[in-house]
């Protein structure tokens, strides 16, 4: 078993619940996290039903001091995901400040208050099979590589803990642990559906849950795909920043709240 003790945010919606039941098998241990009890609880369903051990807990990320003792309490971990976070966008007028502040609140603050207890958790633990302590993933995205001017704190959130995480592996592997940046381009969920422009490349969550656990298996550090959407994503974000707003003003505009 790859994974058999693993922690999920935003475990009841989206990309999140594909983790769990991706990681749901006889023997694996699972700590759900999520804002919708409801909807959280039947993930757990799913995945007892799948032979796993499920435990759920109602939280907002934001809560430092919540996440902190659910995370300290959680036991052993081999495998933590920051997957919670939100999105917004421009619409037809300007970001408004509060969902600006409540998109950094979540997909930045929200990240560390996962991350943080949770790589001193694995510190203190054994290594496991694969000879880590354990790995901690957050779930950036393809536009952390692109400034785009519809979704200006979406864009700055993801790109903050896709570098955060890339460059706090060089330190965490001396503890034993492992960081993992999860890049993935448009995925079928929830927040995406509320997109009414062309997504290419889009992707079923159970599909990029797969892509994500084999790259973490496999020791990646930055796990982004799919690759043609990854390469255009570069090149797009590599142009000077004025050729490359006037270029993505022609899009038609992210959906706003």
């Amino acid at each position: 078993m790859r994974f058999a003790n693993a922690l999920i945010t935003g475990a009841s919606s989206g990309i999140g619940v594909a983790l769990a039941r991706a990681l749901a098998m006889p023997g694996a241990t699972l700590h759900l996290s999520g804002r919708d009890a409801a909807r959280l609880e039947a993930v757990a369903e799913a995945c007892r039903a799948q032979g796993a051990a499920a435990h759920t807990r109602v939280l907002d990320v934001r809560d430092a001091d919540a996440m902190q003792d659910w995370v300290l309490g959680a036991g052993r971990l081999d495998l933590v995901l920051a997957n919670a976070g939100i999105g917004t966008g421009t619409g037809d007028a300007t970001e408004p400040a509060q969902a600006a502040r409540d998109v950094f609140d979540t997909n930045v603050t929200g990240v560390l208050n996962t991350c943080l207890p949770a790589m001193e958790v694995m510190a203190a633990q054994t290594a496991a099979e694969d000879g880590w302590r354990g790995h901690v993933a957050v779930v950036a995205s393809l536009a952390a590589f692109v400034a785009g001017p519809s979704a200006p704190a979406y864009c700055a959130s993801k790109s903050a803990v896709q570098r955060w995480a890339e460059a706090r592996d060089a330190t965490e592997r001396r503890r034993g642990i492992r960081m993992h940046a999860l890049c993935p381009g448009f995925i079928r969920t929830p927040m995406t559906a509320r997109n009414a422009f062309p997504m290419p490349f889009l992707m079923e969550p159970d599909q990029a849950a797969k892509r994500m656990l084999d790259g973490i298996a496999a020791g990646k550090l930055r796990i982004a795909f799919p690759r043609r959407l990854y390469a255009m994503s570069r090149l797009v974000g590599a142009l000077p920043p004025g050729l490359r707003a006037r270029l993505l003003e022609q899009a038609p505009p992210k959906h706003q709240g």
